[in-house]
């Protein structure tokens, strides 16, 4: 079973975060992930790093997944 706890893990073994929070029901998920490795990225490209790390989580177990992706400054901004 997918859950909020194992996506993570997910992330973080593929992305070096300084944030992450991933809220879920189990179907549909929602992640903010805040990484200095999103430095000069667009929307699009961040989105990828993330897909990466997740891998075939993303076509076998993952049906729908949303994601807020910062950089460090903007999650500061926002706080």
């Amino acid at each position: 079973m997918v859950t909020t706890d194992s996506i993570e893990q997910s992330i973080v073994a593929g992305v070096a975060c300084e944030h992450i929070e991933v809220r879920g029901d189990g179907h549909h998920f929602q992640a903010t992930i805040v990484s200095a490795a999103f430095e000069g990225l667009n929307k699009v490209r961040q989105h990828q790093l993330v897909y990466a790390a997740l891998g075939e989580r993303m076509r076998e177990e993952i049906h729908a997944l949303s994601m807020a992706t910062l950089t460090p400054a903007q999650w500061r901004g926002k706080k």
